[in-house]
């Protein structure tokens, strides 16, 4: 985000607020999700298939690439949103992640050190050894229930069964509010887009049974999916199987609203393949977000973080996200990926904390 786009978010929340209320305060929390890139450690795990990802691949400075990775990572991480909340995110989900002690030395670095986020994490069957996680800051979101659900898919010829990441499911109180959280890193398109789309479009049902059981035990249930879904918001898993909405307006009782969509639809997105640009990394939410009674947190707005840092400047993938591995080794870059965020809003009665703010009505 420039400086001009800054300045609008600010006045927009701005005049948001002196809309809504007079002499109100309003806290603002930021909830997004990052696909960190192949960020693996340096110790050979034999129950892994971790020898072919790019740090093992590196004949030498390992640990010296690991560190570097972790503390790009890491600062990535606390900038997500602090423009306007003046806060790290208060929830991250994350994939692409080998296991718990990679997200340790991550959670640990100097930058985020003082956040003191705790992480959900479960070991997944994925054939490349990658998972999914939660990262949250322990004094805004306290997880209640936790759970991992497998994602059952098989090859169409031998019928073999193809392991991937599980979905993670966790439910907690964001300060007061019970929200729930399925952090998703869907089967990705080996093998073409059309050849692959059967496994997405299971994943997308799997999604969809969790949000269904969530919503028959309330049926205004707060339900955040994020994750790299390695399928646009137009996509059939996205708009057949979850049947997303990109109008506000057009989300009915128990719908799912997709901010995303409107993003691709203006040709935005957050990872790049020969010169085309895709909006796989999502954060879609239930109607129940979107009513306008801020005594409880609701959405306010969504965005693509790409600051001038995280874009390659030259050669031939100039413009795409400045990844941390190339043909070379590592790149000191950061992803492949851009982050995505959401920002939440809700009337806050007492005095105003560093992530709150405030608005009259004139």
């Amino acid at each position: 985000m420039n400086f001009l786009k800054l300045v609008i978010s600010i006045l927009f929340l701005s005049f948001f607020i002196s809309t809504h209320a007079q002499d109100k305060k309003f806290k603002i929390h930021t909830l997004a999700f990052y696909n960190l890139e192949n960020l693996f450690d340096t110790i050979n795990d034999p129950i892994k298939f971790d020898d072919y990802s790019p740090i093992m691949e590196l004949k030498t400075n390992r640990g010296d690439a690991y560190k570097r990775k972790i503390a790009n990572m890491a600062r990535v991480i606390s900038e997500i949103g602090k423009d306007v909340t003046n806060n790290t995110p208060a929830v991250l989900g994350v994939c692409e992640v080998e296991n718990k002690d990679v997200l340790e030395d991550v959670v640990n670095d100097s930058t985020l050190l003082e956040k003191n986020y705790g992480i959900v994490h479960y070991d997944s069957p994925d054939s490349r050894g990658i998972d999914v996680a939660l990262l949250y800051q322990k004094s805004l979101f306290a997880p209640i229930s936790t759970s991992s659900h497998e994602l059952k898919i098989y090859d169409d010829e031998s019928q073999e069964r193809i392991t991937t990441r599980d979905q993670l499911l966790v439910s907690g109180k964001l300060e007061d509010d019970l929200i729930h959280i399925i952090v998703n890193h869907w089967p990705s398109r080996r093998g073409g887009e059309a050849r692959s789309r059967p496994k997405r479009v299971a994943a997308a049902k799997l999604n969809k049974r969790i949000v269904d059981s969530l919503q028959a035990q309330d049926p205004y249930a707060k339900i955040f999916i994020m994750g790299d879904l390695n399928d646009d918001p137009t996509n059939t898993s996205v708009k057949a199987i979850l049947k997303t909405k990109r109008k506000r307006k057009k989300v009915g009782f128990k719908g799912l609203y997709n901010p995303f969509e409107n993003f691709y639809r203006d040709g935005l997105g957050t990872t790049a393949y020969r010169d085309n640009w895709s909006l796989f990394d999502q954060i879609i939410i239930t109607k129940s977000l979107l009513e306008k009674d801020y005594t409880s947190f609701r959405y306010y707005k969504a965005g693509i973080y790409n600051k001038n840092y995280l874009i390659t400047t030259k050669g031939k993938y100039k413009g795409y996200p400045f990844r941390s591995w190339n043909y070379s080794g590592f790149s000191n870059g950061f992803s492949d990926h851009f982050p995505v965020y959401m920002y939440l809003i809700k009337e806050a009665p007492s005095a105003l904390s560093d992530n709150s703010t405030t608005g009259r009505k004139e």
